[in-house]
């Protein structure tokens, strides 16, 4: 059981950062906390005669929870998402070469490769055995991606690190000749199972440095995953605050597999949103109405503006860390917000007592995208996208304002307590 006490404030959103090395740990501190919140949770397979009340749905590494009454003043909706750029282990991942013993793993979304390197690594995840599945996390520098050294590479300072992905980002952690099913006897022991017993697994690197309050005044946060664990963390915050007996519904949905596109059963492209509004709501008859009413915030990281590189960002909208939630827009619809959208969010922020600021990608520059567009599309509500200005974005650690988190929890709780 983890209690809400244990996650409250600075230090509780860094426990739960360090408490959370994948989707999956998300995903499972959420339901704790949730639990002990009063919340009871559903199966999917299950029928559902009555989804009123405090509720929750895991589907892998997302989960769905709710406050419901009656779907009159429709839904409040916060949308985050679970998973972060990373290093995933592979099927077969017993390798090495010139005598030591290496994991074979892929790159996971858009990740930094370079910050991967020479960091001390630990590796969690889950595990499919026949008797269902078992988390594990090994928090120990078992790993380690070792940067070729400068007098090998004469040119890396004037030339730029070019990495390949295949070949350069294979961790050591052993030494002596290939180990077949090493991987497997090392993970089963962390989830206290026997290495026979592990059928597959979905296997993630993390970095193992501590969560911290930094800068000389305590201003910033510097950790791994704050795209997007501050969000799931805001949001959480926001639903067990939120009224559980008056108008409209709160609605948090924790998505995997934003930083690859969506487009999984878990994902915000899924089903899972859509049905489970459904469900909640009763009927289709009840839902549509509902949804017409609703109002929904894709939660996700923005771009502080980087100090050594300015000329990065569109000159004239200046983002910063400690002025508040960002409201994103694009043209293009990489991000879902509309003027309407928009002006919604901005009054909550001004109810609050927090300010905000206007986030528009530099123009002639790619712009990155979030669930947002997925929810919007396939509910047909009204969806802004804001989120906690950073930097060092996809980053193994990237880091945000100190205050900004606390600001986001009380903006989104303040965003599911307004009927209208």
């Amino acid at each position: 059981m983890v209690e809400v006490s244990e996650i409250r404030g600075i230090q509780g959103l860094l426990g739960f950062i360090d408490a959370c090395p994948t989707p999956f740990h998300v995903v499972d501190r959420a339901a704790a906390v949730l639990r002990s919140s009063g919340f009871t949770e559903l199966n999917e397979a299950d029928e559902w005669p009555d989804a009123s009340g405090s509720r929750f749905v895991r589907r892998g590494g997302s989960l769905v929870a709710w406050r419901h009454q009656n779907c009159e003043a429709g839904f409040r909706i916060i949308g985050a998402h679970t998973d972060s750029p990373n290093l995933r282990v592979t099927a077969q991942p017993d390798t090495g070469q010139a005598g030591y013993r290496q994991l074979g793993v892929e790159v996971y979304g858009g990740a930094l490769i370079n910050s991967w390197l020479d960091r001390d690594l630990g590796v969690a995840g889950r595990l499919a055995t026949l008797a269902g599945q078992r988390l594990f996390q090994i928090d120990q520098p078992v790993l380690r991606v070792p940067q070729l050294a400068i007098h090998l590479d004469r040119d890396v300072n004037k030339e730029g690190l070019l990495l390949n992905p295949q070949t350069h980002i294979v961790p050591v952690w052993g030494l002596g000749l290939r180990t077949p099913g090493e991987f497997a006897s090392v993970v089963a022991e962390a989830a206290g199972v026997d290495a026979d017993e592990v059928l597959a697994w979905d296997a993630m690197l993390h970095d193992l440095t501590p969560s911290t309050v930094a800068g000389i005044d305590g201003d910033f946060i510097h950790a791994p995953r704050i795209d997007n664990q501050v969000s799931c963390w805001a949001g959480l915050h926001a639903l067990i605050d939120a009224p559980a007996d008056s108008p409209p519904s709160a609605v948090l949905c924790l998505f995997d597999h934003e930083e690859v596109g969506s487009t999984s059963a878990q994902g915000a492209a899924s089903t899972l949103l859509p049905t489970v509004l459904e469900r909640i709501a009763g009927s289709r008859g009840a839902l549509h109405p509902a949804l017409a009413r609703s109002l929904c915030v894709s939660a996700d990281g923005a771009h502080a503006t980087h100090p050594n590189y300015p000329e990065r960002h569109e000159p004239d909208h200046h983002f910063a860390m400690g002025d508040g939630p960002v409201i994103k827009r694009n043209a293009n619809q990489r991000y879902a917000t509309d003027a309407v959208g928009e002006a919604a969010f901005a009054a909550v922020c001004e109810k609050a007592g927090v300010g905000h600021q206007l986030y528009v990608h530099r123009g002639d520059m790619p712009c990155g995208s979030t669930i947002g567009p997925f929810a919007a599309s396939a509910t047909g509500v009204t969806t802004v996208d804001v989120g906690v200005a950073q930097l060092s974005m996809h980053s193994a650690r990237e880091m945000c304002g100190a205050q900004d988190p606390l600001d986001f929890a009380v903006a989104l709780s303040a965003f599911l307590s307004v009927a209208d």
